[in-house]
């Protein structure tokens, strides 16, 4: 009965109200980390707010700079038990995006939690604040269940610039690997599948965005005098795009085109639907690799996008041959991607079909990653969901999107769980997000359910005791 006492201690802190008036007053502090002037609301953030939570609970903590110059600083806390137990490392951001306060639903302000129905609106509830919240408060239940005890030793990173890139992170655990090592790291961003779906995932795919420029010559020229003469570069760009991505969605750049979906991958996303929420586009069917289902397109496979197209003058275009077309371009990508050579290998693809006049200019990428769903962490915390809801969560190899996760898998070494608190309908990043009430309720009882077993002396390793000892 114990489990489900501290299961209804996280409730009651959403019924009670105690839960909002937390996150009413982390919403209120405009932490935008794409102002430049930010820095000492993103530091106050960590001081003044989470520094005296985590007193509370018992951890000892510290700031760190950051080594990017202008770059907000981090918090790094520990709270330790026991040589003999896991050790455990969560994460989150205290930035949020800009607040756009001027485009939000009349009534709404992106500073104040505003609750309307089942829908909490300000900036940061969904992206992260309302998610590491959600993840303390259960931590608090707990340890308040366990008269004071957690049964794991935990370790604890917030960071204050993940909207901007997340500047500093990997030098930050580069230096500080020994200090930040852990058996798994358990976190909390990104959407659900949808608000009705517990949902965990494992990684997320990696991206590149890069830029495709066609410049030919100087000025426009009519398009009667000189049309059929002179080469468009809008047609050129056109082409070139359609060699490397089909009308279809198919990639047809084999360079670019991951290894086959692994099976372990498609076992975890046999039976999944991907869209189908109230205000979701609806899937297009025959859109993407041919041979796989909608979750696998996303979850298991690469996509090529066009994110922006240019050529000419779209709002006044004028009877002339435009000089120059450019394309910003994204590819997500799953592991086993050769990413770090996109540029070589678009440059070959381009060359070997005529589009020498093509430029390619790639952006810095961020890896993908995924941790095997087979892995035992992973299933022992699909038990332990399944425990506390009484049905199995989504289980995700990846996320479709990406969040940093390459810092904890490949820096750290840890296998990387993470509980979104989410929906893909909240506006994150927009005007109007917002949080789920009963999702924010629900999460809170997952997670003490989570953090609860951690302490229940249940080892997924059998055989991670040495590790263990090596992360003290």
């Amino acid at each position: 009965m114990i489990r489900e006492s501290a299961i209804q201690a996280a409730a009651d802190l959403y019924d009670s109200g105690v839960f909002l008036e937390d996150l009413r007053r982390r919403v209120a502090m405009r932490t935008e980390s794409q102002e430049p002037e930010s820095g000492p609301m993103l530091t106050a953030y960590l001081n003044d707010e989470i520094a005296p939570v985590l007193a509370e609970l018992g951890f000892t903590f510290r700031l760190v700079d950051n080594p990017v110059p202008g770059a907000g600083p981090f918090l790094i806390a520990h709270r330790k038990e026991s040589d003999d137990v896991p050790t455990v490392l969560t994460y989150g951001h205290g930035d949020v995006v800009l607040g756009y306060d001027a485009q939000w639903r009349d009534g709404l302000s992106p500073w104040e939690v505003t609750v309307a129905g089942d829908h909490w609106y300000g900036r940061g509830t969904a992206d992260n604040k309302g998610q590491h919240s959600i993840n303390l408060a259960a931590l608090k239940a707990v340890l308040d269940a366990r008269g004071g005890r957690l049964g794991f030793n935990l370790k604890l990173l917030y960071e204050t610039g993940e909207e901007v890139g997340s500047p500093g992170l990997h030098a930050v655990c580069e230096a500080l690997r020994d200090e930040l090592r852990a058996d798994v790291l358990i976190a909390s961003d990104g959407p659900r599948l949808g608000a009705a779906h517990p949902t965990v995932f494992l990684g997320s795919r990696g991206v590149v965005n890069f830029k495709l420029d066609v410049n030919l010559r100087e000025g426009g020229h009519h398009s009667g005098n000189w049309g059929g003469l002179l080469r468009n570069p809008g047609v050129v760009l056109a082409s070139a795009i359609a060699s490397m991505v089909n009308a279809n969605g198919r990639i047809l750049v084999e360079g670019l085109r991951p290894p086959e979906v692994p099976q372990a991958v498609r076992r975890a996303l046999d039976g999944i639907t991907v869209g189908g929420n109230p205000g979701e586009p609806e899937v297009d069917t025959d859109y993407g690799e041919p041979g796989l289902t909608p979750a696998e397109r996303v979850f298991g496979w690469n996509n090529l996008e066009v994110l922006a197209f240019r050529t000419g003058n779209p709002e006044k275009p004028v009877n002339a041959i435009p000089p120059h077309a450019f394309a910003h371009m994204q590819i997500r990508f799953v592991v086993g991607t050769d990413w770090k050579n996109l540029e070589q290998i678009v440059r070959r693809h381009l060359d070997e079909r005529g589009f020498g006049m093509v430029r390619v200019e790639v952006d810095r990428g961020t890896p993908a990653t995924r941790v095997d769903p087979d892995n035992a962490w992973v299933q022992w915390a699909v038990r332990s969901v399944k425990q506390t809801t009484g049905r199995a969560p989504i289980l995700l190899p990846n996320l479709g999107g990406t969040l940093p996760n390459d810092v904890f898998a490949d820096i750290l070494g840890m296998p990387t769980l993470w509980v979104p608190h989410s929906y893909p309908g909240c506006s994150q990043h927009a005007p109007n997000e917002h949080l789920l009430g009963p999702v924010v309720r629900e999460g809170l009882r997952i997670m003490a359910g989570l953090f609860w077993d951690l302490g229940d002396g249940h080892d997924p390793h059998n055989d991670h005791a040495t590790t263990r000892r090596a992360a003290r």
